[in-house]
């Protein structure tokens, strides 16, 4: 059974002390005048920040081999400069090739589990960049993505049509405005839980059906905006219409077994102009929709 993160930082703390007391006991202390300031602070301090680095990484990141592989390359190099540091404090004459192994063998160790989890990470990355891909499209910012559906706020959308607006201006782009129909009866009759479960279920669906250069935002709510880049109007509707029988025919079951019906409403118009006045246009169309769809029923 893999160690959990909090189990990694235990052993890191337990042989940090282990190697205080092998100096402890087989070493004697040197007289504090004999003690070399800087010597102590060039080699403590960068064993405090490797072990504040792998702290960092284990509370940052869920337990995997990578996880283990990044934080023992950083313990292990901080423990062999703890031992470094500690040489300044005790002299070794009993033992004097232990010594010489703490320092010399666990630094080098150290550098190459991080490094080979640095080749983990780097392959994750390259993974987690295709996964994001349809969420961030051209480039990656700090910016605050929507918590349920890992995509990117309604902000970040307004940027990329502009974008796409300068380099891109004779190529016709559209805009397609997703609601999700059905999703407050769900939050209704089978609670929060089963529809943030709904919302990221239908979230993926439309982003397996879309290109790699399609981009799909969140707008607020049960509304999502789609960027469909080098696509004229008429082939926009089409994919909308596509989308809203991929989600109509899918199954959605809530966690009592019962099944939910989800439907997608969209609305749909060329990507020219200001990016507020084309998404206030496309609100309106739905919520014309929403009130069509609904007026026979409360007849």
């Amino acid at each position: 059974m893999p160690l959990s993160n909090r189990h990694t930082q235990t052993c890191a703390a337990l042989a940090a002390a282990g190697i205080a007391l092998v100096y402890a006991l087989l070493g004697s202390a040197r007289p504090l005048a004999e003690w070399r300031w800087i010597d102590l602070i060039g080699e403590g301090g960068p064993a405090l920040m490797a072990a504040y680095w792998m702290h960092i990484v284990l509370g940052s990141r869920p337990a995997g081999r990578v996880t283990l592989l990044l934080a023992l390359g950083l313990g292990s190099i901080a423990l062999g400069m703890w031992a470094d540091a500690l040489d300044e404090v005790f002299v070794m004459k009993q033992a004097p090739r232990i010594d010489k192994w703490f320092e010399s063998g666990l630094v080098p160790l150290g550098m190459a589990l991080l490094t080979a989890g640095l080749i983990g990470w780097r392959r994750e990355q390259f993974h987690l960049s295709e996964h994001m891909q349809l969420r961030e499209r051209l480039f990656r910012e700090h910016r605050d993505f929507d918590r349920i559906t890992q995509l990117a706020r309604i902000d970040y959308l307004r940027e990329q049509l502009a974008l796409e607006q300068r380099t891109n201006p004779d190529v016709p782009a559209a805009l397609v405005m997703i609601e999700v129909v059905g999703l407050q009866a769900v939050l209704h009759d089978h609670g929060r839980r089963d529809a943030v479960r709904a919302l990221q279920a239908v979230t993926h669906q439309i982003l397996l059906n879309l290109r790699n250069d399609d981009l799909l935002c969140r707008y607020s709510g049960d509304r999502f905006v789609l960027l469909l880049p080098r696509t004229p109007n008429a082939d926009a509707a089409r994919t909308a219409r596509h989308l809203e029988q991929m989600v109509t025919m899918a199954a959605f079951h809530g966690s009592d077994g019962r099944r939910a019906a989800l439907q997608l409403r969209t609305a749909c118009t060329t990507a020219v102009g200001d990016a507020s006045t084309l998404l206030s246009d496309l609100n309106r169309e739905l919520e014309c929709a929403g009130f069509t769809h609904r007026r026979p029923a409360s007849a």
